[in-house]
């Protein structure tokens, strides 16, 4: 398969299955997420949108890097099945928490996603550095989540 063929492949799969997630946000979000508590230092909603965005395309790019990779089949097929894994993840996090408004469940949830995104930055490490490293926003903001999410969970 052509190498730019593969970079759109992997860039679309992250940013189709984010934008999923905030379509399912935006319908759960209704009156609850304004009336439930939230710290200071929440960040404003329009902030979220383009964080995201970017970081699908990091994700994306860091995919393509592995998957372009001359590394062993069965260490590649570990760290596509860990993306995987962890893209999953980080698409129940928004049904968890805003259509189920299940913020300890959400709580439970984002720290197995973190995990996973752990894992699949060490894997990714072992196939290209610069994969690795791309993912590093990903599991800076994904930790900002978490605590804000814990914050959350804590004030309601």
């Amino acid at each position: 398969m052509n190498n730019t063929i593969r970079l759109v492949i992997s860039i679309i799969i992250p940013v189709a299955i984010g934008a999923s997630s905030g379509l399912f946000t935006e319908t759960g979000m209704g009156s609850w997420y304004q009336t439930i508590q939230k710290p200071s230092w929440n960040p404003p909603g329009w902030i979220f949108g383009p964080v995201w965005t970017l970081l699908y395309i990091l994700m994306g790019v860091a995919l393509y890097l592995v998957w372009k990779s001359d590394a062993a089949p069965a260490l590649k097929r570990t760290a596509i099945i860990l993306f995987s894994i962890q893209l999953v993840l980080n698409f129940f996090w928004s049904l968890i928490f805003f259509n189920q408004h299940a913020i300890g469940g959400a709580l439970v949830e984002i720290i197995i996603l973190w995990l996973a995104i752990l894992a699949t930055i060490f894997v990714f490490a072992r196939i290209n550095n610069s994969a690795a490293w791309l993912l590093v926003p990903y599991i800076s903001w994904v930790s900002f989540a978490s605590i804000l999410t814990y914050t959350i969970w804590k004030l309601n």
